[in-house]
């Protein structure tokens, strides 16, 4: 679908006469009581309004900003003279997961941070309008439900995440029966298993895995994979398969006392409060202790704000850059700040302190100072020496990144062809060195984003139907996945 570049009457110089706008915010005091969401939506006013504010620049560079390469302007514009359906249409097109993706899309560190206006007014709301259009979309009865005509491919999807997702609604929109397999019992992937309930509600997710569900996706959940379904089963039985399953570790910390029980990884606090825990893991109590994290990212946040939700007596961030540096989304600091979470810039860990029963105290800081850019763009820096200090904590969860996992023990093909690193070679159709066997996100990449994944599965998608269009016309046992072709 396309929409007419063209800017709405009267809105050359809305940027300048009409002030930036935000998504109405329930007061810090409130939200800190619950794990609700904490954004409401702007009415269609204020949407026309914010939209309007794009100056309808003829080189976007919010586009190039965003790994989706949405159509940013033309929706603003639509938007802007009330075509809501049109703009939620055109939003909608280059991500099947918008409604979920937009609500953890760093959108102040892509489209916003390169929006053209930015020095001389604040950038376009791009995040707000779009929390709009989703909303109207689903609200309106906008998202294609219905089941087409069966084109007799059957696609397997390895991996419940947003990328598993998107590549399942992109193939059944075209008639394809998609199989998504999962080891966890709730599909979502990081969308469940990775985001607090404060900045995505389940119920989002599952809004989308019930219009998959209408129109015929299948989801075995819980399930083994390798052995259920087993390799071969998913050669005999599937005419492609998509491998769309996360490939991570959390990054560890190299210092004396890392290793004592009140050390934790970050992630698994953060879904505690919002999934049945197994009966062999017990809860991670932070209630009237005092709560550090270590690192600068979004899980860093999410896990202070967590941390704060569940009655923590203090709970204070560690970052050994500067505040400039951090990594995280800007809208998310401020709002950790606003419920009431503290920061400790330019201090790094050298040692987790512990009492004689084994109990966490504190940890031993070193002060830092900025060193240049890296290769990687990244602020450097380096430790002073001397400038060690003690801060008391009784909690302490590492959110320091993630690496890949070279060898997921998911995967059920092994023998794919591997670059160094352990992420798997594919084809500029997503396609592995197997024939019929697509794959994306992080076991391409490493560890990435929910839009680059939802961008890896769109491509696959397309991959997919184009090989199997090319192979055959009709339904042909002969010719599966992993079969190379003949001649």
């Amino acid at each position: 679908m396309t929409a007419p570049h063209a800017q709405p009457e009267g809105a050359t110089h809305a940027w300048s006469t009409v002030a930036r706008g935000g998504l109405p915010k329930r007061p810090a005091t409130a939200r800190v009581a619950d794990f609700l969401e904490i954004y409401g939506l702007c009415d269609e006013a204020e949407a026309r309004a914010q939209a309007s504010r794009c100056i309808q620049c003829p080189e976007p560079l919010c586009v190039a900003g965003c790994p989706l390469h949405a159509h940013i302007p033309e929706w603003l514009a639509l938007t802007a003279e009330g075509h809501f359906p049109e703009a939620a249409a055109l939003l909608q097109s280059t991500s099947t997961l918008s409604e979920a993706c937009t609500k953890v899309c760093p959108a102040d560190h892509l489209c916003e941070a390169t929006c053209i206006i930015n020095g001389r007014a604040q950038p376009v709301s791009v995040w707000a309008v779009e929390q709009f259009l989703n909303d109207y979309a689903f609200s309106h009865d906008l998202v294609p439900r219905e089941r087409p005509p069966p084109n007799g491919w059957r696609i397997a999807v390895i991996g419940a995440g947003p990328g598993g997702l998107a590549c399942a609604d992109e193939l059944s929109r075209r008639g394809c029966a998609v199989t998504v397999f999962d080891w966890r019992p709730l599909p979502g992937g990081l969308l469940v298993y990775g985001t607090p309930a404060f900045r995505l509600e389940r119920s989002v997710v599952q809004r989308r895995i019930d219009v998959l569900k209408n129109r015929g996706v299948e989801f075995r959940l819980g399930v083994k994979i390798g052995r259920d379904p087993s390799r071969e089963q998913l050669l005999a039985g599937f005419d492609c398969v998509y491998l769309g399953f996360g490939a991570r570790q959390p990054r560890t910390l190299a210092v004396p006392g890392a290793t004592l029980p009140g050390v934790h990884q970050a992630l698994p606090f953060i879904v505690q409060p919002n999934l049945d825990l197994p009966a062999d893991t017990p809860p991670i109590d932070v209630a009237g202790r005092r709560v550090a994290v270590l690192g600068g990212g979004d899980t860093a946040i999410d896990c202070l704000r967590t941390a704060i939700r569940c009655g923590a007596r203090e709970v204070t961030g560690i970052y050994r850059r500067d505040e400039a540096s951090l990594p995280s989304s800007r809208r998310e600091f401020e709002n950790a700040v606003e419920e009431g979470v503290r920061f400790v810039f330019q201090s790094s860990p050298i040692a987790i302190l512990g009492d004689h029963r084994g109990g966490v105290t504190g940890l031993r800081l070193i002060r830092t100072v900025p060193a240049g850019v890296g290769a990687d763009e990244r602020r450097q820096f380096t430790a002073q020496p001397g400038t060690e200090y003690d801060f008391p904590a009784e909690r302490i969860f590492l959110a320091l990144g993630f690496d890949p996992d070279p060898h997921p023990a998911a995967n059920p093909f092994p023998e794919l062809r591997a670059s160094a690193t352990g992420a798997l070679v594919v084809d500029a159709s997503q396609m592995t060195s197997t024939p019929g066997i697509f794959a994306g996100g992080d076991l391409v990449r490493g560890p990435s984003t929910a839009l680059h994944a939802v961008r890896d599965a769109r491509k696959a998608a397309a991959g997919i139907l184009e090989f199997l269009g090319q192979r055959r016309s009709g339904p042909d046992p002969s010719t599966r996945v992993g079969v190379p072709p003949s001649g």
